[in-house]
């Protein structure tokens, strides 16, 4: 069998610009394709990777965050849980100090009714006493305690004689006052004793009959009373005094 050479070479020819055909036209698009897609491919794969790396970051930054918050919330709650005890205890101790305080102004306003109902309890009495006493010599006192005091008026007034005189001043007239009139023999003695101890002073007799009973001497600017109710004050002051100085007696020292 003979080869037709020029048809081997055709044959050739052609296979070769079928493969230079099919490597232009087919296998480097497929191949461009392929190529393009394995860089996109990688592209991606690039991009899922740093989004997986910044998902981690935000994903760390997150935990971070809600264990930060989780912390600030326990140091919030600790603070207020703080703050609230507090602010009990103050206001346990400010009820107590005020409780304190309401239970010492108790027991002074207490002590103070205490003592205003013994004075006034105290005072009852003495009033009570002082008008027994002023009703006892009012019932008693006559013509005889005027006639009495003026037995002694020249030894009452003797220690006094220069003070009256002094008192006199440009007066000279001494007046004696009774609630009723004097005898005439006391009026006597009085005028004979006053006369001694006062030589320039004349002595003047009225009666008043509002007085209590005994007598008061006017000379000048100054007064000498020797009545039932200056002697009742006299003994108001006296039983006063005792009083005060008892209940002072009876106080205990601090801390006894």
């Amino acid at each position: 069998m003979s080869i037709d050479w020029v048809t081997v070479i055709a044959q050739v020819a052609n296979f070769l610009v079928l493969v230079w055909l099919l490597k232009r036209f087919l296998y480097r698009p497929i191949l461009d394709g392929i190529d393009a897609r394995e860089a996109e491919i990688t592209r991606r794969m690039a991009e899922a990777g740093e989004a997986e790396k910044k998902a981690q970051a935000a994903e760390a930054e997150f935990r971070q965050q809600k264990k930060q918050l989780l912390s600030d919330q326990d140091a919030v709650v600790k603070q207020a849980l703080r703050e609230s005890e507090d602010q009990r205890d103050s206001i346990l101790a400010e009820a107590r100090a005020r409780l304190e305080q309401e239970q010492q102004d108790w027991h002074k306003h207490l002590e103070r009714e205490r003592q205003k109902f013994t004075a006034q309890l105290q005072r009852a009495g003495e009033e009570t006493l002082l008008e027994l006493t002023r009703k006892a010599l009012r019932d008693l006192a006559d013509e005889s305690l005027e006639e009495a005091i003026v037995r002694h008026v020249s030894a009452r007034l003797r220690p006094i004689a220069s003070e009256l005189s002094d008192a006199a001043g440009a007066s000279r007239e001494a007046i004696a006052t009774t609630r009723d009139p004097l005898p005439e023999a006391a009026q006597a003695l009085m005028q004979a004793d006053i006369k001694d101890m006062l030589p320039d002073i004349s002595l003047r007799f009225e009666t008043d009959p509002e007085q209590a009973p005994g007598l008061v001497l006017r000379v000048g600017g100054a007064q000498v009373a020797w009545t039932v109710d200056s002697y009742t004050e006299e003994f108001d002051a006296l039983l006063s005094e005792r009083m005060a100085a008892g209940a002072s007696g009876r106080v205990q020292p601090a801390g006894t």
